[in-house]
């Protein structure tokens, strides 16, 4: 089996929902049920894929019967060749003070990361960084950095008030990061690489844990009786959402193929995944505009399982 990286960057606010919620909100996102983080299911990734694939012309008919699978149930059954894993939290935006937002992330998120994308960060060391709990308790950014509070060493996340340094491993994973979301064939990729590096921070795991959980976005919705023009009685809900431009990797795995009139080894399948951005909608809301995201299918990272 073949297996490569992909990167997902939604352009608008994101909900990809699990249902009616039992806490304060209504609609709360997808979580992962061990340690609560944001994540999208591989599902939801794959199915608006292989539609997306058909209708931007990216692969033929049989190419995509091949990878995914029949659609229908008149053909030989047989598995698709393509099988995605779920999209984890990689860079969290942030409200901060200085710099207008920060993209945030944590030492466990970056191990994890390391893990699954070893082409570009085999040589990288995850930082280790003090909990809230310590006194010398601190984040790291990169140097000249706009999240800074001007004459301070500090660093303003919503409330909270973060002593901050600046060092090379940071730099580094903020290049290897932003290399991967904007790859030299996206439109102005140098500038993008660089406001998002300057704004790059990583922040111990409880806090970046706090803040998954509470600097999500949560929208009140309701819904006008048109002879009354009052709310309707029992339409009023909240949405969890995820913010715009938050950022998230998983892995693909494309495996020899499944057809029997098709002998095509997963090499030749895992190079038919297109190499450019891919805009895609995924998740709940579509008529209000959520869901508008950037796929990328990161080929250079692509090695056998």
């Amino acid at each position: 089996m073949q297996t490569q990286i992909f990167h997902l960057q939604n352009l608008s606010a994101l909900h990809v929902g699990t249902g009616q919620g039992v806490g304060v909100v209504d609609l709360p996102i997808a979580r992962s049920k061990s340690t609560n983080l944001p994540l999208v299911p591989g599902s939801a990734i794959k199915g608006v894929l292989r539609d997306e694939l058909a209708s931007q012309n990216f692969l033929q008919e049989n190419d995509i019967k091949t990878l995914f699978g029949p659609d229908t149930s008149l053909e030989d059954a047989h598995a698709g060749a393509i099988a995605f894993g779920d999209a984890n939290l990689l860079l969290l935006p942030i409200r901060s003070f200085a710099g207008t937002v920060a993209y945030a992330t944590c030492s466990f998120i970056l191990r994890q990361y390391k893990r699954d994308n070893t082409t570009k960060t085999a040589d990288l060391q995850i930082p280790q960084l003090a909990g809230s709990d310590d006194d010398t308790v601190s984040a790291r950014v990169t140097a000249g950095s706009s999240l800074i509070v001007r004459g301070t060493d500090r660093i303003a996340l919503e409330d909270l008030d973060i002593q901050a340094y600046d060092d090379d491993s940071t730099q580094k994973w903020a290049d290897a990061i932003t290399e991967s979301l904007y790859p030299d064939n996206s439109k102005d990729y140098e500038d993008w690489r660089i406001q998002v590096a300057s704004r790059f921070v990583i922040l111990p795991d409880d806090i970046f844990s706090f803040l998954a959980d509470t600097a999500t976005e949560v929208r009140t919705r309701i819904r006008i009786d048109r002879k009354t023009r009052t709310v309707q009685q029992g339409a009023l809900w909240t949405e969890e959402n995820l913010p715009a431009d938050s950022v998230f990797w998983g892995v693909i795995g494309v495996s020899q193929s499944r057809k029997k009139s098709d002998d095509r080894s997963a090499q030749d399948l895992a190079d038919l995944l297109p190499t450019q951005e891919i805009k895609i909608q995924i998740g709940g809301k579509h008529t209000v505009g959520r869901g508008f995201c950037r796929l990328l299918l990161n080929a250079n990272n692509t090695k056998e399982a």
